[in-house]
């Protein structure tokens, strides 16, 4: 498969050719030479032209959908500029906007592709409002933070087409953070905010929400753990991730529970194989490992459902002098393994210390500092197996955002799975 990093626009290209395609070709139909059309059709529809363009983030599900952002060069009346465009095959849902000019949806009988222009996004209606200053003084004053207009200024901090966004939102009176999210989903987020943050876990408290699809946040005090990670500042020990864990409050027993990473091994190495083919049979052969090793390392370490998280790592954690001040992302929250929650922030300190070898020193002292105090409290054998989980999940991650040399790097993350199976057999064979 290949991508084109800056096709020229063509004015009489068709936008959907008629064919019949299966689920697994909606990655070849929005990466290839087929999404040119597809955008310039967008486009066209707000009065620009497409002159070059590249997939910046590429989200495939075998057999289901694919979304696809793109990033891409637009002649515009006024002038050129860079444009953030979307695509994707899943289906229309209840709630999801109607086409507007700067989106679109095509149609062959056989595939069906909405195509917007950011920040149209038809799954995310109130995407638009949340990066619209006008728009936003109004909202901010009904929230209790006075702002005109002309003061307020937005920054998109996180994108997922189709999924959500987080918009930071500054004011001289004020600064608060936007999660836009599918309105059927937006009442329960607040409601999981209001109840973690009144058990007292370090979360934002819900400021309110919309109907369409806002949750509006409060910022919290704290820097984010990443850079901490991969500079020289203090850092939580393995005991002080073990303890926040631990001390997660019942509340989060009553939400509904989160496939675990490990559990969707199967899906990721699908992903991956459909991806890069000549991996296909090693991904698939590690996702089986890691099931069936997970499978009996959690039986023979017993217990029940334990308050999780669901998707623990630094990008999820604020600092202050080195202490935990902060939770961020608690959509996943629910019944769960806590070594589940354990596993992913090794896995996560892992894989940076691949993308960052002038750090990995630290960073795999960091990781294997954090596994060590672990398995002092959890099964070692369940431990490894759930970090091979997550790795696995994470080694879709350079074809996903379309890394220069994603292939080597899926292969490297794929060496890491391996690393950690190993672990978790010598483990086994250890007890």
């Amino acid at each position: 498969m290949t991508v084109d990093q800056g096709a020229p626009a063509q004015t009489d290209s068709t936008a959907l050719t008629p064919r019949a395609v299966s689920a697994d070709e909606h990655l070849d139909l929005l990466t290839g030479v087929e999404a040119q059309g597809l955008l310039e059709a967008a486009v066209a529809t707000a009065g620009g032209q497409v002159l070059s363009w590249r997939a910046r983030q590429v989200d495939h599900r075998p057999g289901s959908a694919t979304t696809v952002s793109y990033s891409a060069t637009v002649r515009w009346p006024e002038g050129e500029r860079q444009e953030t465009l979307g695509a994707t095959t899943a289906p229309i849902q209840p709630g999801d906007a109607a086409d507007r000019p700067g989106s679109l949806t095509l149609s062959d009988g056989s595939a069906t592709v909405r195509v917007w222009r950011f920040p149209l996004d038809p799954a995310l209606p109130a995407l638009a409002k949340a990066v619209d200053p006008g728009a936003l003084a109004a909202l901010m004053t009904s929230l209790g933070v006075t702002a005109a207009g002309e003061s307020v200024s937005t920054q998109v901090r996180a994108y997922r087409p189709g999924r959500r966004a987080v918009i930071e939102v500054t004011a001289p009176e004020g600064r608060l953070f936007l999660k836009v999210v599918r309105p059927g989903r937006v009442a329960q987020i607040h409601e999981r905010h209001a109840a973690l943050h009144s058990a007292g876990l370090p979360v934002p408290k819900s400021l309110g929400w919309s109907d369409d699809g806002i949750v509006a946040l409060q910022a919290l005090n704290g820097t984010p753990m990443r850079p901490q990670l991969l500079g020289t500042g203090p850092l939580p020990s393995g005991a002080a991730l073990l303890s926040l864990v631990q001390d997660f409050p019942a509340v989060v027993l009553h939400f509904p529970r989160r496939r675990s990473w490990t559990d969707a091994a199967s899906h990721y190495a699908n992903v991956i194989g459909s991806a890069l083919p000549e991996v296909a049979e090693e991904a698939s052969d590690l996702s089986q490992a890691i099931l069936a090793g997970a499978a009996s390392a959690t039986t023979a370490a017993g217990g029940g459902d334990e308050a999780c998280h669901g998707d623990l790592y630094e990008a999820q954690i604020l600092l202050d002098r080195g202490r935990i001040s902060g939770l961020l992302d608690i959509d996943s929250f629910g019944p769960g393994r806590r070594a589940d929650d354990l596993a992913c922030m090794v896995a996560h300190a892992s894989v940076l210390a691949l993308m960052h070898p002038h750090r990995a020193q630290r960073l795999e002292t960091v990781a294997l500092d954090w596994a060590t105090t672990a398995e002092r409290h959890l099964s070692a054998a369940e431990l490894r197996y759930r970090t091979a989980g997550v790795l696995l999940s994470l080694a879709t991650g350079p074809h996903r955002v379309q890394e220069r040399n994603w292939q080597a790097n899926t292969k490297a993350r794929l060496a890491q799975v391996a690393h950690w199976v190993r672990r978790a057999r010598d483990a086994e064979g250890g007890s």
